[in-house]
């Protein structure tokens, strides 16, 4: 069954933008479980633009669900994540000027150093994801450094379905879809996870989540703006509402 992972960390921006104590991550956490989410995801970023090392230490204390740490692979965070221990930490790339991830991680690239830090995270009892674009070399440099997870990036396919009309049938939102669609297939074929996330949002969530054997989303920006109208816990549970409808129609569509 299809999960949902919510990202606090604009939660954080809102609570940053005057650095005061509210809102509280924490409480966010709570009324995105009792919303639905099987899982919390935060991004600890070097410039610590939202979430804060000591939203970090409470979540995991907290926190009743999946925690999932994004990170940059430094020194710096390998060493937090191996004190914290987060339920997985997700290796992404991180930009100072960048606005949010504009991109995946380029493993190919890096193998020799992202293999150590995959596996001192492994040492400590930590799965590891790393977040990528859905590129079949990416995906097989994945399984050589030793990843449990692959999180496959989907801003694009959600830029041109936006640009698009919000039509999933036209061919550039359909190109889009079918390099994740690929790129899953290859991901489960090398015994990882595939997961899927970024710039996700209510009306072009359902054909991702009706991929094969696609296993969790990771949404954040869309779920915190909708809340500011219907409250956190609606607003997740509408998420996981339209995950869930979309892949139980692929299920029966198979049969």
């Amino acid at each position: 069954m299809i999960e949902l992972g919510v990202n606090l960390d604009h939660v954080a921006t809102i609570r940053q933008a005057r650095r005061t104590y509210e809102p509280d991550p924490v409480w966010a956490a709570v009324e995105a479980h009792l919303g639905g989410a099987d899982g919390i995801t935060i991004h600890l970023r070097e410039d610590r633009r939202h979430i804060q090392d000591d939203d970090v230490h409470k979540l995991r204390d907290l926190t009743q669900i999946k925690l999932n740490l994004e990170m940059a692979a430094t020194d710096e965070m390998l060493g937090i994540a191996r004190r914290v221990k987060p339920d997985m930490a997700m290796l992404v790339p991180e930009g100072r000027q960048e606005v949010t991830t504009e991109g995946g991680l380029d493993v190919a690239g890096q193998e020799a150093a992202l293999k150590d830090v995959v596996a001192r995270l492994a040492d400590a009892g930590i799965v590891t994801s790393v977040f990528i674009d859905p590129d079949l070399r990416q995906v097989e440099a994945a399984a050589r450094i030793g990843a449990q997870v692959c999180e496959l990036h989907t801003g694009p396919y959600a830029h041109a379905f936006h640009a698009k009309g919000r039509d999933p049938e036209r061919p550039a939102v359909v190109a889009e879809l079918e390099k994740i669609r690929a790129a899953g297939d290859a991901i489960r074929a090398l015994d990882m996870r595939f997961n899927a996330g970024h710039a996700l949002n209510y009306f072009n969530v359902q054909p991702v989540a009706r991929l094969p054997g696609i296993r969790e989303l990771h949404i954040g920006h869309a779920i915190v703006s909708r809340a500011v109208f219907v409250g956190l816990r609606e607003a997740v549970s509408e998420m996981k509402r339209l995950m869930r409808e979309a892949q139980e129609h692929s299920v029966a569509q198979a049969k």
